[in-house]
């Protein structure tokens, strides 16, 4: 209800307030099936962060990629993995933190225990829909003009 419509008006709900998310502790344990994937993404409204909590099985594996735009923190929480860079492997243990710059090849092997790492990375923008056409607005002029 607004002020507008005979309601009382909305409360300012103030700054943001520091708050517990989650457990992580609770998140490395397995029961019966260890299946891999996501165990807990950061999903607050507003937030500038992406974090993902990621468990890959005993000798899974995230391929080899290159994140073009972001760097990324990677956290090992529990388990063994080796992280496949272009220079050779860097073992991974609880407790290791990883800088993974943007534009850097990697890729994650987890050891014989599986592995259950903690990412953080700044927030991609949203996608925005634009009209059609909008893009070619941005191409210069096929004369050289402006």
């Amino acid at each position: 209800m607004t002020a507008q419509d005979g309601g009382a008006p909305a409360p300012d709900p103030g700054p943001p307030l520091p708050r517990i998310l989650c457990d992580t502790g609770g998140l490395r344990a397995t029961d019966g099936e260890d299946t891999g994937g996501a165990r807990w993404r950061l999903a607050e409204p507003g937030r500038q962060l992406d974090a993902n909590v990621v468990r890959i099985p005993p000798s899974g594996r995230v391929d080899t990629h290159t994140e073009p735009d972001l760097d990324v923190l990677l956290h090992v929480l529990d388990g063994t993995a080796a992280l496949v860079c272009a220079d050779g492997e860097r073992a991974l243990r609880a407790g290791l933190l990883a800088w993974l710059p943007h534009g850097s090849a990697r890729s994650v092997v987890a050891g014989p225990d599986g592995v259950t790492y903690l990412t953080v990375h700044r927030r991609r923008p949203g996608m925005r829909v634009q009209p059609p056409g909008a893009a070619d607005r941005l191409l210069p002029a096929p004369d050289g003009g402006g």
